[in-house]
C-alpha cells in the first residue's frame, strides 16, 4: 500500500494521518448536522467533540502502549510517533465516553440523546480511520490463500511484506460503513433515547470480537492468551449494550 503520501525534504506526509484526520472531521460534521435535526445547540456538540477527540487520541495510543510494550522498551519515543500507525480503537472509546459523560453532566445536555447523536458518526469515522490502517499496514490479518488476500510490498509498510493476508482493515472498514448504514436508517423510527448508541456498542462488540480471530499483530492477550485484550473489552461492551438497550426500553413501556 502507501504509508507515505510524499515527501518535500525532511517532511513525509503520511497516509494514516491524513485518514484519520478525514474520519475526525467527517465524524464531527455528521455530528453537528445531527444535532441541528434534533434540536441539541450545535456549539455544545462542537465543544465536546473537540474534548472528545483529544482524549479519545490519548486513550487509543495508551492502550497500544499497555497492550504492546515490548515494541517500546527499547524506544520510548516511539510512544509519540502516532503516525507509524497504533490506536487501538476501544482504547479511543472508552476515553471519549468517559470525557462525554463529563461534558454533559457539566453541561445539562441529555445524557442518552446526546450519546445517539453521536453514534452513526462514531461508525462513518472508524469506517475513513481503518482504511488509513490499510495504507500504513497496521491492524493486518494472518495469511490465508483467499481470492482477496492483500500482499504488502512497500518497504514501509508495519504488515509483513510479501506474503497474503487477510485484509482485516477493510473488514472492520466495510463492517463499520454496514453500522453507519443501519444507524442511518433506524435514528428517524428509534424507540427510545439510546437506541442508536446501545445498537452500535453491540454491533460493532461482536464485530471486532470475530475479526480479531484473523488478525496477527500484536494485541495483547488475556485469559490465558484466549482472548486478545480488544476481544474482552468487545465482549464486555456487548453485555452492557444487552443490558442497556433491555433496561431503556422496559423505562418506555
Amino acid at each position: 500500500m502507501y504509508p507515505i503520501l510524499f515527501r518535500i525534504g525532511p517532511f513525509s506526509l503520511h497516509t494514516y494521518g491524513v485518514f484519520m484526520a478525514i474520519a475526525f472531521l467527517s465524524a464531527i460534521g455528521l455530528s453537528l448536522r445531527e444535532a441541528r435535526r434534533v434540536g441539541e445547540d450545535p456549539n455544545k456538540i462542537l465543544d465536546l467533540c473537540f474534548y472528545a477527540v483529544v482524549t479519545a487520541i490519548v486513550g487509543a495510543r495508551t492502550l497500544y502502549v499497555l497492550v504492546s510494550w515490548p515494541i517500546f522498551r527499547d524506544d520510548p519515543l516511539e510512544i509519540f510517533r502516532i503516525w507509524h500507525g497504533g490506536l487501538v480503537f476501544y482504547g479511543g472509546f472508552i476515553g471519549a465516553v468517559i470525557m462525554a459523560l463529563w461534558y454533559i453532566r457539566r453541561q445539562g445536555l441529555p445524557l442518552f440523546k446526546t450519546l445517539d447523536i453521536f453514534a452513526p458518526s462514531i461508525a462513518f469515522g472508524e469506517f475513513v480511520a481503518r482504511i488509513g490502517c490499510f495504507s500504513a499496514g497496521c491492524c493486518y490479518g494472518k495469511m490465508c490463500d483467499l481470492p482477496w488476500a492483500i500482499t504488502f510490498t512497500h518497504p514501509e509498510s508495519l504488515a509483513p511484506k510479501g506474503v497474503p493476508l487477510h485484509p482485516t482493515q477493510l473488514y472492520i472498514s466495510l463492517y463499520s460503513l454496514l453500522i453507519f448504514a443501519v444507524l442511518t436508517r433506524i435514528k428517524r423510527i428509534k424507540n427510545y433515547e439510546g437506541q442508536l448508541f446501545w445498537i452500535y456498542v453491540f454491533l460493532y462488540g461482536v464485530a471486532r470480537y470475530i475479526i480479531e480471530y484473523l488478525r496477527d499483530d500484536e494485541r495483547g492477550a488475556v485469559l490465558g492468551g484466549m482472548l486478545s485484550t480488544s476481544q474482552l473489552v468487545g465482549l464486555i461492551m456487548v453485555v452492557i449494550a444487552i443490558a442497556m438497550m433491555l433496561i431503556l426500553r422496559r423505562r418506555r413501556v
